[in-house]
This record gives C-alpha cells, sequence and structure tokens, in this order.
C-alpha cells in the first residue's frame, strides 16, 4: 500500500489546504494528515482536526492526527532551514516509519523528505490554483470568508442578536446593521407563524423556536462572518413564561444555534406604536421584565442600548465593532 503524508498548523483549515489533501490523495492509496499544535496556540488541535474530519467525513482512506509540541523545543518558523528541516524529519519518521511519500506545498519539504529519504511531491506552490494563506485569513477574516469550508465557518461566526420588548425598533435596527456591515441578517420567525400577539398557542411557541434555529444555522453558511439576528430563543421562552405560565423546553441543538457572541438588548423608552397585532403598552412594559428575567436566569449578559433611533445604531455598531477586533484578539493575538 502506497502511503502518504501532509503536515501543517491549519490555522485555520481552509480550500488550499482542502485542496492539497485531495490532491495528496490522488498520489497515494493512504494519506495520513498531521496536525502540528504548538504552545503558543489559541485554537486547539482537536478543533483542527475536526474540520479537517468532517470536510472529508465520507473518505475511508484518510487519517486526521494530532501532534503537540513546544516552541522553546522544537522551532515551527516556515522559512526553509536545513536545521528545521531535519529536527521535523526526526518526529515524522516516528510517526510515519513505512510512509514513502510527502506532499507539501512548501520549498522546504523537499528537505524533509530527502532526510526522510522518502519522495516529495510539491503540490502548486505559486498559489496558483487556491490563492489564499492561513496568513491571510487571520489578517483579515471577513475578506477571506469564503476561503474556509463550510466545515470551520460556524467556529468563526460572530451571532449578534438583537434583544427587547415588543415595539422598540429591533427588526429595523436588525435591517439597517445588516446593511451597514454587509453582514448576514435572520429576521424574526414569530411575525411569520404568529400573526397577533395576543393570540396564539403554547405549541405555536416550538414552532417558532425550531424555525428560527433553521434559519440560524442556514444563514452562518453566507457571505460573512457577521451574522444579525431579530430576537432570539430566550424572546421565545419568556413568551412562553409571560402567556402562558409555564417554562418552553427546548433541546440543545435548538438552544446551540441561537447562542452568540453578543446580545443588545433595546431599552423600552421609545414610543409604543401600536398596529392592531401587538401587546398593550402595559403588557409590553411587563414583557419587557420577563424577557430581562429569562436572559438573568440563563447567565445571558446583556449590553442595554437607549435612546433615539439614531443613537441607537450608533451604539449597535460601536458593540459590534468593539466585537469583531475583541474577537480576532481572543483567536490569533
Amino acid at each position: 500500500m502506497v502511503k502518504a503524508f501532509v503536515f501543517g498548523k491549519f490555522l485555520p483549515f481552509h480550500k488550499g489546504h482542502e485542496a492539497m489533501i485531495n490532491f495528496a490523495m490522488s498520489k497515494c492509496e493512504f494519506l495520513s494528515v498531521l496536525v502540528c499544535v504548538s504552545d503558543k496556540e489559541k485554537i486547539s488541535g482537536s478543533i483542527r482536526k475536526n474540520w479537517i474530519v468532517k470536510t472529508f467525513y465520507d473518505n475511508s482512506n484518510i487519517e486526521v492526527i494530532e501532534y503537540y509540541y513546544r516552541t522553546d523545543q522544537l522551532t515551527n518558523e516556515s522559512k526553509a532551514s536545513l536545521k528545521v528541516s531535519e529536527d521535523w524529519s526526526e518526529i515524522f519518521k516516528d510517526l510515519f516509519p513505512d510512509y514513502s511519500i510527502l506532499v507539501t506545498s512548501e520549498e522546504y519539504g523537499k528537505m524533509v523528505a530527502e532526510f526522510m529519504n522518502i519522495k516529495h511531491i510539491l503540490y502548486d506552490i505559486e498559489r496558483n490554483h487556491v490563492n489564499i494563506s492561513a496568513t491571510y485569513i487571520r489578517e483579515n477574516i471577513f475578506k477571506n470568508w469564503n476561503y474556509l469550508p463550510d466545515s470551520v465557518k460556524p467556529y468563526f461566526t460572530l451571532k449578534v442578536v438583537i434583544v427587547g420588548t415588543e415595539s422598540t425598533g429591533k427588526t429595523t435596527l436588525a435591517e439597517k446593521l445588516a446593511k451597514h456591515f454587509n453582514c448576514g441578517l435572520v429576521l424574526e420567525a414569530a411575525r411569520e407563524i404568529i400573526a397577533n400577539s395576543n393570540s396564539f398557542t403554547f405549541d405555536d411557541l416550538y414552532i417558532v423556536a425550531k424555525e428560527h434555529a433553521k434559519r440560524i444555522d442556514k444563514t452562518i453558511f453566507a457571505d460573512s462572518p457577521l451574522v444579525i439576528i431579530d430576537t432570539d430563543i430566550h424572546t421565545t421562552k419568556s413568551y412562553s413564561r409571560f402567556t402562558f405560565e409555564k417554562e418552553l423546553e427546548i433541546n440543545a441543538n435548538i438552544y446551540n444555534s441561537s447562542k452568540a457572541s453578543l446580545y443588545l438588548y433595546l431599552n423600552n423608552d421609545v414610543e409604543h406604536l401600536q398596529d392592531g397585532a401587538r401587546l398593550s403598552e402595559a403588557a409590553r412594559n411587563l414583557l419587557d421584565l420577563s424577557h430581562r428575567q429569562v436572559l438573568t436566569d440563563h447567565d445571558i449578559d446583556f449590553i442595554e442600548i437607549r435612546g433615539d433611533w439614531d443613537e441607537r445604531f450608533d451604539k449597535a455598531v460601536e458593540q459590534i465593532n468593539k466585537l469583531i477586533v475583541t474577537n480576532g484578539q481572543k483567536h490569533w493575538a
């Protein structure tokens, strides 16, 4: 059996890596993908391994394994170096003693293969097939979002939920934010399923919860890592308490779909607009208390947004920009 291996940090795994792995599989009968994980990197090896496993889930002739190392004991620089290549070749000899092929898209691949006394096959070193690198993605994940396979996108998705009681401008703000950031938008499912806030059944809330989660799951594969969500599962649970005085039990998948990176809570310090399908102003204000309690009960931290419509928009944009910066620091810094 002809065995080959590829190796890399896959930080993150992208479509260029995917193309190289597909190429490598065409050159052997069995392929090992080695995820090299240093003690200085923030994203775990198991997460990176899972990205690759999910991408190639239907191929039984590939395995993905992790290798952990300390940077004070083993250098991970990408420049071609005889010493670094020799050091890594010793690791690879132990891991892959009966392998005959190494596939890389780097100059140092030839040196590593020579130290191992195996064949090196170079793949697209000029990046002509897929012009991307992990460095480019780390520098600007928004610009390079579509170079990430679907298995990777959920990890980096930033979900921003707009919550608050009725008639506080949630939908209008969500739409303006999605347009401003040119990102995904999930509109409130309840608007289409429940025509009147004064007339619906307990089972309607389950339908709303499932449909809303379905829309979120679909939108995270759109063309931006940022998704603006109009209301969320906590609002649905609050309606259950407020209207029926009982808990809405939600399965973990639905709840996890709705889990967000940032919750912006719209204060009810704006005029109540009655369109005939909304609660009365007094009921709206009581519902506000219910929403806040449900968020508190679920340990959800939220940022309160007050003021007129323009002030709300400006404050929301400020908070989302902070989230984007902080998120980049969390993954890469």
